[in-house]
């Protein structure tokens, strides 16, 4: 590795981080082409089909990529898929040197990309900065990994854990920060879940709605439970992304969360934002499948013994047995704290 390796690697995780949420069920991937320590190309997979980001680089840097180096957040390919291997562009062009931040967990491509690069001659290395460029992925990773989508909840909750007051009332809990950020979430996530009770009470849209930006929007799924949800409710009737809503169960009246994931992963959603309620949010903490949270806590005391709390259910008998949130991340949102961490395995 040489001292300025890091630099560039950073330099493409972060053109990649521009595209979370845009290119499923592709990954993120930033390149940078540095030629005599200046950057002289760079880009980024913009959408799912799209040119990769080894191309815009290249393009860019046009001749001068002769004898440079290219810097990429993921192992380019070699297989044919929507666009031609990057690995012979990359040696059209005479790149002579290839740095990747990590392998792609791809099976098609996984550590070929890397041989394929030096059967040209190129040299060829990986692991530079990887945590990183795991991290801005983990959703690509996980679905690649296990064939399951990556799932993260997110609640919004008074400082006694409410989600509503006792007559129901929840808006709002958090502020006007907290929820612009959600909807920042929802645009990053292919699926978005919540509870027929939701859907009764609240009637959301579940749509992402970001200023001055035309956001993508999330596939919104509706688990109907044993009476259904209104015809009229307003998740089935706006614009802005489709809407699923699954059927639960005839002899339980649930939808099994796992199955359910199944039946996404197939559809090729690879992230999932659950929204709740409560009851829901349990079931998917009781089987097991959340990988991630974002946990708004607002300065506010609810209280109320029949008021709902953010995860319900029957919980744990004993405090061992509680799930552990690791890689904690604190965020102030105007007021509100937002925890932000992974769901220890």
């Amino acid at each position: 590795m040489r001292k300025e390796d890091k630099k560039y690697i950073g330099a493409a995780i972060e053109l990649a981080s521009a595209a979370r949420g845009k290119t499923s069920p592709n990954p993120c991937v930033g390149a940078v082409v540095v030629k005599r320590g200046k950057i002289v190309g760079k880009g980024y997979h913009r959408y799912a089909g799209g040119p990769h980001a080894e191309v815009y680089a290249l393009k860019q840097a046009g001749t001068k990529a002769k004898g440079a180096t290219l810097y990429v957040s993921l192992e380019p390919c070699r297989h044919y898929g929507k666009t031609p291997p990057c690995v012979d562009m990359i040696n059209e062009y005479g790149i002579r040197r290839v740095v990747a931040a990590m392998k792609d967990p791809n099976p098609l491509n996984n550590g070929k990309g890397l041989a394929a690069l030096r059967r040209y001659g190129i040299r060829a290395e990986s692991g530079i900065m990887r945590k990183e460029a795991r991290e801005l992925n983990r959703p690509f990773i996980k679905y690649m990994e296990e064939k399951m989508p990556f799932v993260i909840v997110k609640a919004a909750q008074t400082l006694d854990g409410k989600i509503a007051t006792r007559t129901g009332d929840s808006k709002w809990v958090s502020n006007e920060a907290s929820r612009r950020f959600v909807h920042r979430l929802r645009s990053e996530a292919d699926a978005v879940i919540v509870g027929a009770n939701t859907v009764v009470k609240d009637d959301p849209l579940l749509t992402a709605r970001i200023k001055g930006v035309r956001a993508k929007q999330p596939l919104r799924v509706i688990l109907a439970g044993r009476n259904g949800i209104p015809g009229n409710a307003k998740v089935l009737h706006s614009r802005g992304g489709k809407a699923l809503v699954m059927m639960p169960d005839r002899k339980t009246g649930k939808v099994a969360i796992k199955k359910l994931l199944r039946v996404l992963a197939d559809r090729g959603v690879m992230s999932v934002l659950i929204e709740g309620g409560g009851e829901l949010i349990a079931s998917a903490f009781r089987e097991k499948v959340v990988d991630k949270v974002y946990f708004f806590i607002a300065p506010k005391i609810a209280g109320g013994r029949d008021a709902k709390s953010s995860v319900e259910g029957e919980g744990v008998a004993n405090m061992k047995d509680s799930v552990v949130i690791r890689d904690i991340t604190l965020h102030d949102m105007a007021g509100d704290i937002l925890i932000e961490g992974y769901v220890r395995r």
